[in-house]
């Protein structure tokens, strides 16, 4: 009788992180297709069994082992107190490399200044759980009210303030609100419900997803550039780069000549390149990367 073919049931999020997720998963060599009437994804790679559910389920689903695995913020799996391993952090959100926020909010015009000022008063959000730990940590009773969604037109008419998740601010101003304080920052993190964390195939299928994935996050914003550059020239030309690693030097066909590569940041590249022309490189190559393994 054949041994079942292992493998390892993992949660991806849908709505505002799905789109960054499928393509940091990209980058790390993974395709995945999403049917519009389907939440299981298709992958290609037989080991993995893909679900795609809201960031505020998967930390239970883990936690109660109906994943092996997942993908989904800090702030959900703090508001659903999931027992889960974090496998690793993983920096990114749904527009940036900055951490979303969840921010206590109230109209521009609000006479209150600081979470003190909202005893007996009533709040609206769909981090309810996080809300009350954070009023309670502050010694502030107040009425905390889960909210479906469009919290932002929540006040001043129903509510005196929300706690919303914002990930730049920009918003919250647009709506004319002002935030008195932040209650936390989330990253998504990739977990593990504690039997899957402990079984060894499980736990090296993962650890090696980590390891790919974390290799797309650090070659996010990075190229890679090399260039022939004159030998009596490369103190010069080494000094000009702002790498973060030492480059890699190698002779060349010509002895005169040695070859120069590096990663930097892409946002730099405009700045140098005549620079490094200048001091005599030639044959200057820029190139995209996927992924870079520290």
């Amino acid at each position: 009788m054949s041994t079942p073919t292992p493998s390892l049931r993992l949660g991806l999020p849908k709505g505002s992180l799905q789109e960054p997720t499928l393509e940091l998963f990209k980058r790390a060599g993974y395709n995945i297709v999403v049917s519009s009437r389907s939440y299981r994804p298709t992958v290609d790679d037989k080991d993995l069994e893909l679900r795609l559910l809201r960031a505020q389920e998967i930390g239970r689903y883990v936690d109660h082992g109906y994943l092996d695995c997942g993908i989904t913020g800090a702030d959900w799996i703090a508001e659903n107190g999931a027992v889960v391993e974090v496998i690793s952090n993983l920096r990114y959100s749904k527009a940036t490399s900055m951490p979303t926020r969840w921010v206590l909010v109230v109209p521009e015009d609000s006479p209150v200044q600081t979470v003190k000022d909202l005893q007996g008063k009533r709040i609206a959000t769909e981090a309810v759980g996080i809300t009350e730990k954070y009023l309670a940590s502050h010694g502030v009773q107040a009425e905390v009210e889960f909210s479906w969604g469009a919290t932002e037109v929540k006040v001043p008419e129903l509510v005196d303030a929300i706690v919303d998740i914002t990930e730049t601010g920009s918003s919250l101003l647009a709506n004319k609100l002002r935030i008195v304080d932040t209650l936390m920052e989330s990253y998504p993190q990739f977990i593990a419900s504690p039997a899957a964390a402990k079984d060894p195939w499980k736990r090296q299928k993962m650890e090696q997803l980590a390891l790919l994935l974390r290799g797309a996050l650090e070659a996010r914003d990075k190229v890679g550039l090399k260039m022939n550059v004159p030998r009596n020239q490369v103190t010069d030309v080494i000094k000009c780069l702002p790498c973060e690693r030492s480059p890699t030097v190698a002779p060349l066909a010509d002895d005169e000549w040695v070859a120069v590569e590096t990663l930097i940041s892409e946002s730099i590249v405009r700045e140098i390149l005549p620079r490094l022309k200048a001091l005599g490189a030639e044959g200057i190559i820029e190139y995209p990367l996927n992924k870079v393994i520290p």
